[in-house]
Formats: C-alpha cells, sequence, structure tokens
C-alpha cells in the first residue's frame, strides 16, 4: 500500500514538474518575443481591472479625455495599456490610424469589446465578415440610398421636422436630446419597421432604445441597477419586439405597396439566405439604433454650439432664410437642389461633428505583426483609434476646441472621411448613413431656423464618459417668428 501510494505522489510530482517546466520554457520564449518586437510604452495597470476605472471617468467638457492626454505627454501618441481585462495598443496618431484603417481583411480585421458584442450582437459580424458586410450593405443601399434620398427621405424628414417644431412650440420646454430623438426614431423606424408613430407599442419600442443607449459605453458590470443592466434588458425587450413584428409580416397574406427594410428581410428569408432570422433581426436591431442614437446626438450639440455663437447662428439664419425667400411659396417643401446648395449649413454640420465625436473609439486587431512608427504591432493584438484625439489636433486645427465652422470654407466635403476626419470611419468599413445624417440635420436647422428661435431653460452642458452626454439635459422653449 505504501509502495502505491510513494509511486502515485512521484508519478503527480513528475507530471506538475513536467508542466511546470512546460510553462516556463513558454513564459521564457513569451518574454523574448515581447523583447524582440519593440512594444510601445504603457503600462497595463491593475490586475483585472487594468487603466479601466480612469478611462471611465466623465470629465465636463469635450476635451481630449485626461485618460489620453496625460499618456500622451508621458509615452507620445502611441502607447499600450489594459482595459477591461483586454492588453491593447492606444493610437492617437494620425497616420497611424489612418494606415489601421485602410488594412481592414489585409494587415487588420475589425474588432470589438465583448461587452459591446454583448449589447449589439450579430450585427457586429457584418461589420467584421467582408462577405456579410457587402451582401448586408447592398440591402441596407435599397432604402437609404442616393436616389431614395433625393426621391423619398428628404420630403419625409421635412415632414416630421416641421410636425414636431409646430407641436414643441406649444410647450412651456422640451428637452432637445429626448425630443430630436423621438422624432428621428419616428422617420427611421418608417422606413426600416413601418413604425406608426401613434401607436402606444412604438412608445415603448422607443423608451426601450432610450434604455439602451444609456448604458451602451458604461463600464461592463451585469448586476441589477446598473446601465448596463438597463442596456442589456432594452436591447432584450426591443429584440422580442422586432421578432414580433417579423413574424407577423410573413405571415401576412398580401404583401404592402410600400417596402421596407423588414420586407427586405422577409425576401432574404423567402429565398436562399444568406443570413438566418436572428442575424437579420441583429442587423436591424443595430441599424435602429445607429441611425437614432449618433443623428441625434450630433444634432443636439450642433445646436449647443449655435446657441453659444450667435454670430454662427445667424450666417446659418440668413443663408436658410435666403433659400426659403426664393421660392415662389416659402412655404414649400425643400428642393434637392436647394439642399446641395447649403453651403454654410454643411459647415456647421463637420464642425458640431468634428467636436462632438460621436463615435469615441475605433478598433482593429493584427492579423500579423506591424511594424510602425518605431514599434510593433504584435498579431493579434487590439488596437484603439481616438478620433478625438485626431479632431482636436492643433497642428491640424487651429484653436481645435472653438466651435468654428467657417474652418471649412473652401475645404471639399469629407464625408468619405479623410487621416484628419474619422466621424464616418475610413476605409472599407465607412458609414453606410452619412448622407441620411446629414440630410437630417441640414434639414431640420433649415425648419428650425426660418420658423422659430429658441431660449434656453436649463441645462445644455456636455460631458465625455467617453461617449457624449447631457448629465442635466438641455431644455429649451421654442418661439415662433413673426
Amino acid at each position: 500500500m505504501e509502495t502505491d501510494l510513494l509511486a502515485f505522489v512521484m508519478c503527480v510530482t513528475l507530471i506538475a514538474a513536467w508542466w511546470f517546466h512546460l510553462l516556463l520554457k513558454w513564459s521564457s520564449r513569451h518574454r523574448r518575443r515581447r523583447c524582440e518586437l519593440t512594444l510601445p510604452p504603457g503600462s497595463t495597470g491593475l490586475p483585472l481591472l487594468g487603466e479601466s476605472l480612469e478611462f471611465f471617468a466623465r470629465i465636463p467638457s469635450l476635451q481630449v479625455l485626461p485618460f489620453f492626454k496625460r499618456r500622451l505627454e508621458r509615452y507620445g501618441p502611441v502607447f499600450k495599456t489594459n482595459l477591461v481585462g483586454k492588453d491593447m495598443i492606444v493610437s492617437l496618431d494620425p497616420e497611424l490610424n489612418s494606415y489601421v484603417l485602410k488594412q481592414d481583411n489585409r494587415a487588420f480585421q475589425i474588432w470589438y469589446p465583448e461587452s459591446l458584442k454583448r449589447i449589439l450582437g450579430a450585427v457586429l459580424e457584418v461589420t467584421s465578415s467582408e462577405s456579410l458586410h457587402k451582401h448586408m450593405r447592398t440591402m441596407v443601399l435599397r432604402v437609404f440610398g442616393p436616389e431614395n434620398l433625393r426621391l423619398v427621405l428628404l420630403r419625409d424628414v421635412q415632414v416630421a421636422a416641421r410636425s414636431n417644431l409646430s407641436s414643441w412650440a406649444h410647450r412651456p420646454s422640451i428637452e432637445l436630446k429626448e425630443a430630436v430623438s423621438s422624432m428621428i426614431f419616428s422617420v427611421t423606424a418608417k422606413l426600416l419597421i413601418n413604425y406608426d408613430a401613434s401607436t402606444s407599442s412604438a412608445g415603448e419600442l422607443w423608451k426601450h432604445y432610450d434604455a439602451f443607449a444609456n448604458g451602451l459605453m458604461s463600464f461592463p458590470v451585469n448586476i441589477p441597477g446598473t446601465a448596463f443592466y438597463k442596456c442589456l434588458k432594452g436591447r432584450k425587450n426591443i429584440m422580442e419586439a422586432l421578432k414580433h413584428m417579423l413574424d407577423e409580416r410573413k405571415e401576412a397574406a398580401e404583401r404592402r405597396e410600400t417596402m421596407d427594410f423588414l420586407d427586405l428581410v422577409v425576401d432574404e428569408l423567402k429565398e436562399k439566405p444568406v443570413l438566418d432570422e436572428n442575424f437579420c433581426l441583429d442587423v436591424l436591431f443595430g441599424l435602429l439604433f445607429a441611425s437614432i442614437h449618433t443623428t441625434s446626438t450630433a444634432l443636439t450639440a450642433a445646436l449647443k454650439f449655435l446657441t453659444d455663437n450667435p454670430k454662427a447662428l445667424q450666417e446659418l439664419a440668413e443663408e436658410n432664410e435666403h433659400i426659403s425667400k426664393g421660392r415662389i411659396d416659402a412655404s414649400s417643401e425643400i428642393t434637392w437642389e436647394e439642399y446641395k446648395s447649403m453651403k454654410f449649413t454643411s459647415n456647421v454640420i463637420y464642425e458640431s461633428l468634428r467636436l462632438a465625436n460621436i463615435a469615441p473609439m475605433l478598433f482593429r486587431k493584427a492579423n500579423q505583426d506591424v511594424h510602425m512608427k518605431g514599434y510593433t504591432i504584435p498579431e493579434g493584438w487590439t488596437v484603439m483609434i481616438c478620433p478625438l484625439a485626431t479632431h482636436l489636433n492643433p497642428i491640424t486645427y487651429t484653436d481645435p476646441n472653438i466651435f468654428n465652422p467657417w474652418r471649412w470654407k473652401d475645404i471639399s466635403e469629407p464625408v468619405g472621411g479623410s487621416k484628419d476626419f474619422l466621424v464616418f470611419g475610413l476605409g472599407l468599413r465607412s458609414c453606410l448613413g452619412a448622407d441620411f445624417a446629414k440630410l437630417q440635420i441640414a434639414t431640420f436647422l433649415h425648419c428650425l431656423v426660418t420658423n422659430y428661435r429658441w431660449e434656453v431653460v436649463s441645462g445644455g452642458g456636455m460631458v465625455l464618459s467617453p461617449v457624449l452626454s447631457f448629465p442635466n439635459g438641455f431644455h429649451v422653449k421654442l418661439i415662433k417668428k413673426t
């Protein structure tokens, strides 16, 4: 018995020693490889948490986050860190950013944090898979493509803007971000799911999206009461509603005269489907969110910037009033030619988007070792790109923290993106909804400044955490012009 026990102990000891030897060998090889690669400088912070607590801290301004600013001063524009247990390299360098984004599906591939994958679901696969992205891009452009923008969407946006502005003018005050979000939701959801703003179920759907948006970039702790928990719950409720709508549409005996995106999904599922039902619902969910949250935040920020800059507001009003007075009937709809002539309005939009930084971070994972700027980005490592640092770069933009729409005068429109303007992305993954977003903002501004003025009641402070928010709201009173 003792001999058997001794043999067993010796066997376990030998196995343990063997595993320990392999671990040391791997660790030594890993350390040697890291030394050979010349990683950027930086710190990985605390165990598990890394440097997450500092990263998620709020700041009451639109300046470069202190998290980035301190490391930029200490390490330079490229450094390593660890956020929520993930080692990554942060790039605040425009040239490196441009290279990384243009190398999609080659040296780099799109990547998302696990928390975002849980929140946004399969829609992220569309952006990470080239074939899926092309297939879905074709479907989306049937709804938001250039021809539909000109023939259908311009009018739909105007109708919604005029109707909502008239309603808001009869209230003591409105909270702009919430009101604008609801208006944009009514337009976008009509195109995607034949949304009817008068139904109670539609109102509930909007509330779930609001809860979802509030927790999107929160610290990923799924405990009741946290913003992340409410975000996941909001997503669950929305997905159940969308599934019910899809089931009803599939069972409908007759096809509606006007086709929306949900009809395209039904057709996709009836034919030889490239996408399955759950995937299509995730994509629909993501399209609704992206079109609502980003555009409403940009528009609300633009109104805040204009409120604080009377000179810019006056020039904006003069341009749009000139267009309105040039019509035979001043109350007639905006034409496509008039919309394209709104040069200063476009400048206001681009400057607002530059400062608001709707997409706070972009992520890519290296498919191979990449050598650039004197450092190596190892295969498998994640790169975080910060558009905020690019948009507030004093080398590119004079007085970068100041709202100055005149800086865009005589500059070609940057809708396609550039290394110095990443609002709509860059390369293969540039935003499909960029033209629609600009059309919505420009049309709303036209309807607003030609017929109304506004007074601030309370709030208006903007905070980065790291996404843009209005913690105290932005309450204004709308007054009809006489």
